[in-house]
């Protein structure tokens, strides 16, 4: 059963989606602060975090940073009044969908099975794959450069799995969207964009991913 952490100061919320995941066999357990729900993820084995960004203590997006240094766990901002720059800025830093409030549970529920179908997508492989000094292990979700490790987002591991697994393909944004995450909207069109500079930043100073003007994006390596 996926255990799930909600970061959310809304207690009511909180009880809401207790009971609701609960029909959908989902263990849930919830933190009304950050340094609770950070305290929470060292003790326990959760397998996704709905995170909001207006908390006390510290914002979602700091939260978000901090979760990111130490683990690449899937997860789901709670964006209020569906901010554009909220979620702009909450992808770039690593979260792998958003939400905005008010929202509907089902609709949650929903993108928490999407998001965990990928993840575990591209864990069940069983391969490492190597071109020069980049290698991915697709069992382990890892990847090195030059034999240091990568620190990456779970979108960014994702988009990262699918290119060493298609080298000399474009794909366009939308082949990516729908690989990443299963919707269309118009915001997901930047998002693309700001994941694959993420990703670019992080393989540096190898140049793995082109830009095929018109068309899309493609990686490119010789596979070792």
């Amino acid at each position: 059963m996926p255990r799930i952490l909600l970061i959310d100061d809304d207690e009511r919320l909180a009880e809401l989606l207790g009971r609701f995941f609960e029909r959908y066999e989902l263990d849930f357990d919830s933190a009304v602060r950050p340094s609770e729900g950070l305290a929470k993820l060292v003790r326990g084995d959760f397998d996704l975090v709905i995170l909001d960004v207006m908390l006390p203590e510290m914002d979602g997006f700091e939260v978000c940073k901090a979760i990111r240094k130490e683990s690449s766990i899937p997860i789901i901002m709670l964006t209020a009044r569906g901010e554009v720059m909220d979620r702009i800025v909450g992808l770039e830093l690593g979260a792998d969908d958003y939400l905005p409030k008010p929202f509907e549970p089902r609709e949650l529920v929903a993108r928490i099975h999407t998001v965990l179908k990928r993840f575990s997508q591209t864990s069940n492989n069983n391969a490492e794959i190597c071109f020069g000094g980049l290698c991915v292990d697709l069992e382990l979700r890892q990847a090195t450069l030059g034999g240091v490790e990568l620190s990456l987002s779970s979108g960014e591991y994702q988009l990262l799995a699918l290119f060493v697994q298609n080298p000399g393909k474009t794909f366009n944004r939308d082949e990516i969207m729908n690989y990443l995450r299963g919707t269309e909207t118009e915001i997901y069109s930047r998002a693309i964009d700001i994941l694959v500079s993420r990703l670019r930043t992080k393989l540096k100073p190898e140049q793995f991913i082109k830009t095929i003007r018109g068309q899309g994006y493609c990686f490119v390596g010789k596979n070792v």
